[in-house]
């Protein structure tokens, strides 16, 4: 399996990014996947799941409200756009599809990742 993620970069407080995630060497549309981010020294924190269809999505309540999750099976690809970005937001983002039954807020759901994109925030 690989993931490659794309559409980081540097912005400032209030603006928007598109993170796109496309997934090779796998059965895309069996998947969820999860989006995690993680900040310089501090570990890796969930942010959204989809499942394989796109029709069931959770958030983390720091981005509730502010991040959409979607994907497009056709393109084996995962999106996450970011709307009103803020300084806490700066991370490393990551996606991954679940392949294993603990909760999709666990990092043990999730086996492959890729080397993620650098999101940074300015304030």
């Amino acid at each position: 399996v690989q993931l490659q993620a794309s559409g980081g970069g540097l912005v400032e407080a209030g603006d928007s990014l598109r993170l796109s995630c496309v997934a090779s060497a796998i059965l895309f549309y069996n998947y969820a996947f999860a989006w995690f981010r993680q900040a310089p020294g501090k570990e890796r924190e969930f942010v959204t799941y989809i499942n394989w269809n796109g029709e069931l999505t959770y958030y983390s309540d720091s981005v509730k409200g502010r991040f959409t999750v979607s994907r497009d099976n056709a393109k084996n690809t995962v999106f996450l756009q970011m709307n009103n970005l803020k300084p806490e937001d700066t991370a490393v983002y990551y996606c991954s599809p679940r392949d294993r039954n603990y909760d999709y807020t666990d990092l043990r759901s999730y086996t492959y990742w890729g080397q993620g994109t650098l999101v940074t925030v300015s304030s």
